[in-house]
């Protein structure tokens, strides 16, 4: 039997693997946890979310519900967990994330092609077909092996919010609601403007925890809550504060600003500050987020932490994730310059069907530019730019239409429809199929 070595099982490394073993490859997947764990991890099970619970919209006219969707067509193990562990979120997927990473290491330990490994590596194995996917906080020997590879390593900053248990929020001053109407999946804690200014000017002179010594950016959809503050008053206002589209029962009118909290889990025992990542010390956290009325007197069951994120430099892969200077070793995840839960998991996908079809020797997918994991691959393989940083799937990243309409949504639901004809239209032309849950090469 043909055999693929996968080193790390994040979000990546359990789509390559499991693409892999479904198609009939048998798979060495390394994974250190539990020996040892990075600063940012807690569980010993894979997959595990460590900044927010929400992969974002699932709506198939948006760019992120496009990237759904085609990774369900390709069977997808996140997808298949996420939709298995899903929380009440509007239009957006948001998961238990506990219950989340327990399913994803349920379905990778119910393969028979699927051999775990418990250890560290600490360079890159010499065997024919290795993937890997161990994520934005690689270091060590294995960040200096890969660094030896790619010639020098880039790094930015990520930030995770906090949460806090819904017996310590102030419901006096709470309300459920979603934006514009669409539905009440959000708890809102409203502001009035005095109360805006009051937390303003703490947030502005708070205490930050000690940043690392290595090359730091923010990344801008990350951006820590302070950095957000500091560019200006109204800043926040625009952003994770923005009180558009909300209505305070109480008053009957749109309050100053709003501070979203999202379910962590099913039991909405916990929720989650949305888009107040943060730098603050922990106990800058509590007296700064304490100023907001519904927050007074919270319970933080975790303190917004953060970390390094390393990425490739941009010329280090090709389109189909391949080492240019080293084919036979292929890179998956948030390493290899994409942003987020769903398009790691997806350049995880790429990662395991690109082998696969190497060891079986069968057509590559044409994954064109005008599909999501297309645009991203296209993305991380021929940047040609003078900055590259990591990306989410965004409409940017898909080429123009030939004649576009004005109207933006009308716009992008014609993108949507054309990328989902493209996607389909690949994956017939290379013999690609789901049936059952299983996927099938011709």
């Amino acid at each position: 039997m043909a055999e693929a070595i996968v080193i790390g099982a994040g979000l990546a490394g359990c789509e390559a693997a499991m693409v892999l073993s479904k198609l009939g490859i048998r798979v060495i997947l390394i994974e250190m946890k539990p020996d040892r764990r990075s600063p940012a991890h807690k569980a010993d099970t894979f997959g595990e979310l460590v900044c927010s619970n929400s992969l974002k919209s699932d709506d198939e006219g948006t760019a992120a519900g496009i990237l759904k969707r085609e990774m369900r067509l390709l069977g997808s193990a996140v997808m298949e967990s996420a939709d298995q562990t899903k929380l009440p979120a509007g239009n957006a997927l948001a998961v238990d994330r506990t219950k989340f990473s327990e399913k994803l290491t349920e379905l990778i330990k119910a393969q028979k092609n699927i051999h775990i490994e418990h250890a560290e590596a600490t360079e890159i194995p010499a065997s024919e077909h290795v993937i890997v996917a161990t994520g934005p906080l690689t270091d060590g020997a294995l960040a200096l092996h890969i660094e030896k590879i790619a010639g020098r390593s880039l790094s930015f900053f990520d930030a995770a919010s906090p949460i806090v248990s819904t017996e310590s929020i102030d419901y006096e001053h709470a309300f459920l609601q979603g934006r514009y109407g669409q539905d009440d999946d959000y708890l809102n804690c409203p502001l009035s403007k005095e109360e805006y200014q009051q937390f303003f000017e703490a947030i502005t002179v708070a205490e930050r925890a000690p940043q690392h010594d290595f090359d730091a950016r923010f990344f801008e959809s990350c951006m820590p809550i302070e950095a957000i503050a500091a560019r200006g008053f109204k800043t926040p206002l625009f952003g994770p504060m923005s009180p558009k589209g909300i209505t305070d029962p109480k008053t009957g009118r749109r309050p100053f600003a709003v501070v979203q909290l999202r379910r962590e889990n099913k039991e909405a025992t916990m929720w989650n500050l949305v888009g107040f990542q943060t730098n603050l010390k922990f106990g800058e956290q509590k007296r700064v987020f304490g100023l907001i009325p519904a927050l007074k007197n919270a319970e933080y069951l975790r303190y917004g932490v953060m970390h390094r994120n390393s990425y490739l430099p941009a010329g280090t892969l090709d389109d189909t994730l391949a080492v240019r200077q080293m084919p036979s070793v292929r890179f998956a995840g948030q390493i290899t310059g994409v942003e987020g839960y769903m398009e790691s998991a997806a350049m995880g996908l790429c990662a395991g069907l690109f082998t696969a079809a190497e060891i079986l020797h069968k057509p590559l997918p044409a994954l064109t530019p005008d599909t999501a994991m297309g645009a991203l691959l296209h993305y991380v393989g021929s940047y040609e730019g003078k900055d590259f940083q990591p990306m989410n799937m965004n409409f940017g990243l898909l080429p123009p239409l030939e004649e576009p309409p004005r109207n933006k949504s009308l716009r992008h639901q014609m993108m949507a429809e054309r990328a989902k004809q493209k996607f389909e239209q690949a994956l017939k032309e290379s013999g690609l199929r789901l049936e059952g849950g299983q996927l099938l090469w011709n």
